[in-house]
């Protein structure tokens, strides 16, 4: 089986401060998972804000470098410091959706611009004829068309359908990767389901592999294959999806479930989350544990 994208203990650490408060910052501990080529996935990485998930994404991305380990795409290091060719070809075959459409594009540049520029480069041709015929193709596998986009725009079109613009753009040099980070949290919610739905079909479909960065366990539940859930920079429980989040074993895990809000006691006002539960969870912060195989094929971090 051919490994399309290999996480080899990864780590990332930030120094914060001057010389008389330095301090470092553990953002991303000892990450490991791989990705195959012959069967894309939507592998999913969940956890609250300052888990690390993003800083696991722009790493694999090559916006950053390990401070720890090794990632390898196709077999080649991932390697911010690597020249403009070598980068271009890496950025062809992965490629990032954003989590706010209206920051990715300028609100005084039309979208076809972004969409012309993506496909020139990668593209590596000018003529216009090949780039249309491109972008259009882009679209069209998102729902859209050129004709519905050229000359609009962002403030011209929704959140959903702007958020469908940047994945066309994705889509243009037409990669096995994406990396979608919070894509849908920005977007109304009667919208949600459309972007995570194309998610889907650029799975089944086109055969693109997707990681899905959220806090939303519900979308993870729907679409993901496999999941990780991290916790202050380490993975806490990884495996199937729906084996992991039906029934969680990680303390962290369990409290991430029980936190999503339910229709079940609505009115009564009952919003906190047990206590107990809550120390299970912060009780495992700071702490190295071990990832450990589970029969049912998850791996959960234990303590001794």
């Amino acid at each position: 089986m051919t490994t399309l994208l290999d996480v080899q203990n990864v780590s990332k650490r930030f120094t914060m401060g001057g010389i008389f408060g330095r301090k470092t910052i553990d953002a991303v501990m000892d990450a490991s998972f791989s990705l195959s080529s012959e069967n894309p996935e939507i592998f999913t990485i969940i956890g609250e804000s300052g888990s690390g998930k993003t800083t696991l994404a722009r790493m694999i991305l090559g916006l950053e470098d390990p401070t720890e380990g090794d990632i390898l795409f196709r077999g080649e290091q991932v390697d911010r410091h690597a020249g403009r060719a070598e980068r271009l070809k890496f950025m062809s075959h992965v490629q990032p959706v954003f989590q706010n459409p209206f920051e990715a594009f300028n609100p005084l540049k039309q979208i076809e611009r972004y969409l012309e520029s993506t496909a020139r480069r990668f593209l590596d041709t000018s003529d216009k004829a090949a780039i249309d015929k491109a972008m259009d193709d882009s679209l069209q596998k998102v729902g859209l068309s050129l004709k519905e986009v050229r000359g609009r725009f962002p403030h011209e079109m929704s959140g959903g359908q702007l958020q469908r613009c940047a994945i066309a753009r994705a889509l243009i040099p037409n990669p096995p990767l994406l990396i979608a980070d919070e894509p849908v949290s920005m977007v109304d919610a009667s919208l949600r389901m459309s972007i995570v739905n194309l998610l889907k079909s650029l799975r089944d479909d086109l055969k693109v592999s997707v990681i899905y960065i959220t806090h939303d366990l519900a979308t993870a539940y729907y679409i993901s294959n496999r999941i990780i859930i991290m916790q202050r920079g380490r993975i806490v429980e990884m495996g199937d999806a729906r084996t992991v989040l039906e029934n969680p074993e990680h303390a962290y895990s369990r409290l991430l479930k029980a936190s999503v809000l339910s229709t079940d006691d609505a009115g009564a006002g009952k919003l906190g989350t047990d206590p107990t539960m809550l120390d299970q969870a912060n009780n495992s912060v700071g702490r190295a544990g071990e990832l450990v195989a589970r029969p049912d094929g998850r791996h959960v971090r234990v303590y001794a």
